[in-house]
């Protein structure tokens, strides 16, 4: 087959959904396919798109000064479409477009497919209206949402308005953005999301297509055979890891502030980058908790750090649907401390501890019952290692060439 992926993040940005295309793209190629990556980008060198282009990657038309430095934003579709029909007329030729995100670049793909009637598959990856509702200062919340909103309906036909409600539209903004989610999702043929829990959202707000289920998958060279169970003992240093993102929706601050009122010994490596990174080193510093900051790192040195804890900590709070921090830690039986009630469906069960709410409060009473119970973790861990070679990227490919197999036109 050949793939042409279209994404507005994935070049100069870290996160799952770079994870995830980069191990799709790698467990394809290696079963034959040929796949190309189009995305947004910050300025490059000809020396550098020339390397980016051998690996089938190119840049798309992109804005050289709107967010510099903070997320890469492609230039008006109309300008990106025409850019690659004149340079890529090969795309004619492909078997099927597939999409992740919603931004400009992620337009244009659903567009071309359309244009020139190939298959589209869309990745919904998660709460964009919480993302907008978290980073958006809270003036700008509305004016924002409603900007983007109106926006995407130039490109894409809007057939269905979310209208604010008490469930997760509950604001003008979110109900806005949850109107671009689903007219976006409704205009592709085929529907991905990682998690049942997202699929339900999804479908609540006006999405009628059938929506496939398809985590991502843990690089097969970078996996461990036999990995070691995890034990903790009364008087040792608990050892947590944070590997995602260091922002607000990720709930870094809180997860600091539950620190303070623990019980025992502890250490908590921070890996990852993010806007709320400064203020979480001058709250550590400020109030003497034990936490390392190491900033981005290589994907070997995470792994490397993952499998020297006991703990990982993924804090969010009615955002994430299942982020690649779950497959990494399933795939070594590292188990995880969790405050979302969604995320008990994509964690193997008996493998982690959940907190009774998201406060910093609940979380440090939860945190210190390991303290009083120890043997928590080994039995957490063994229950995370039952099935950990399920994450796999090599398995779950089987899926996704199903799902493209099936939309093929013959």
């Amino acid at each position: 087959m050949k793939i042409a992926i279209f994404s507005d993040c994935y070049l100069d940005l870290t996160g799952g959904i770079v994870s995830s295309i980069n191990a799709q793209k790698a467990a394809l190629e290696k079963d034959g396919h040929i796949v190309y990556i189009f995305s947004t980008s910050f300025p490059k060198s000809d020396e550098e798109l020339q390397k980016l282009a051998q690996k089938n990657v190119f840049v798309v038309p992109s804005c050289k000064y709107l967010f510099k430095h903070v997320t890469p934003v492609s230039r008006r579709p109309k300008v990106v479409e025409d850019w690659l029909l004149k340079n890529h007329p090969e795309l004619k030729n492909f078997d099927v477009f597939y999409i992740h995100y919603e931004a400009g670049c992620s337009i244009v793909g659903l567009r071309l497919a359309k244009k020139l009637k190939i298959p589209s598959v869309q990745v919904m990856h998660g709460r964009e209206d919480m993302g907008e509702s978290l980073l958006v200062p809270f003036g700008l919340k509305t004016f924002v949402a409603v900007f983007l909103n109106r926006t995407h309906a130039l490109f894409i036909p809007h057939k269905k308005s979310v209208k604010k409600d008490d469930y997760l539209a509950d604001s003008l903004a979110r109900a806005n953005m949850w109107s671009l989610m689903v007219n976006h999702a409704n205009y592709a043929d085929v529907l991905i999301t990682p998690s049942e829990h997202f699929a339900r959202k999804l479908g609540h707000y006006g999405v009628k297509k059938k929506i496939w289920l398809l985590p991502n998958g843990y690089p097969d060279e970078k996996f461990l055979k036999n990995p070691k169970k995890r034990e903790f003992k009364s008087g040792e240093t608990l050892k947590m890891i944070w590997h995602s993102r260091v922002s607000k929706e990720k709930r870094i601050l809180p997860f600091l502030e539950a620190l303070e009122s623990l019980h025992g010994k502890y250490h908590l490596d921070v890996y990852g980058d993010g806007p709320d990174l400064k203020k979480a080193k001058e709250f550590a510093k400020k109030h003497q908790l034990n936490v390392t900051f190491h900033g981005n790192a290589s994907f070997e040195t995470v792994q490397k750090a993952i499998q020297k804890a006991s703990l990982d900590i993924l804090v969010s709070y009615n955002y994430d649907d299942y982020p690649s921090t779950l497959v990494e830690d399933e795939a070594v039986g590292l188990p995880v401390f969790i405050c979302d009630p969604d995320m008990e469906e994509v964690v193997p069960p008996k493998s982690f501890l959940i907190s009774k709410n998201e406060s910093p409060e609940k979380m440090a009473d939860t945190l210190n019952s390991l303290f009083d119970y120890p043997e928590k973790i080994a039995k957490m861990s063994e229950a995370m290692l039952k099935n950990h070679d399920e994450v796999l990227i090599s398995k779950r490919i089987k899926l996704l060439e199903k799902i493209f197999n099936g939309i093929i036109k013959p």
